[in-house]
């Protein structure tokens, strides 16, 4: 089966096996070989991490607006 054919991980699964990588890591038991696959299946996952959150913010923006222009509060930053 071929990567792409995988689910993309949940935010919460991606960040687990993130810092699950990066433990792994730190403690320089890997080979080269292994840490640079580590490397690279953290800098997909680091990714994958940032889309989720791009993707949060945007749905917020978008119903932040929404409730805006419904004339229902916002929530206010200073309180």
């Amino acid at each position: 089966m071929a990567e792409n054919d995988n689910p993309a991980p949940t935010f919460e699964q991606a960040l687990s096996e993130l810092e699950a990588l990066v433990e792994s890591l730190e403690h320089g038991e890997m080979s080269l070989e292994e840490s640079l696959k580590s490397f690279e299946r953290g800098v997909q996952l680091t990714r994958a991490c940032q889309e989720s959150l791009k993707a949060a913010e945007q749905k917020v923006r978008i119903l932040a607006q929404k409730s805006s222009e419904a004339g229902l509060d916002t929530f206010d930053k200073n309180e």
